[in-house]
């Protein structure tokens, strides 16, 4: 399984990045290793995060959300079904987080 997630950092900006081991990589962004941006910019909390098959599945996703406005990462945060609705991103293939 792999992991696609927005977590917010204390700057309030977004991060979205993708991982096999979603504990371990909340771990090393809380303690700002191997991510550069939540290093120079801090760990706040994870928002939000969707699990997928496959890697290209979840780099596909992380490369959507990227692309996404603030403001239109603000609302898949607060309303995770418009990812599907009115995105139309396949809801077998991006399971959501628990």
């Amino acid at each position: 399984m792999y992991y696609t997630y927005i977590i917010t950092c204390k700057n309030e900006t977004y991060y979205i990045g993708y991982t096999s081991d979603i504990k371990r990589r909340m771990e090393e962004h809380k303690n700002g290793i191997n991510s550069k941006y939540t290093r120079a910019n801090g760990f706040k909390k994870l928002e939000i995060y969707w699990i997928s098959k496959t890697k290209s599945e979840a780099m596909k996703l992380e490369c959507f959300l990227k692309k996404l406005t603030r403001i239109n990462k603000t609302k898949i945060i607060e309303n995770p079904n418009l990812l599907y609705e009115k995105y139309c991103i396949d809801k077998d293939k991006y399971v959501l987080g628990k």
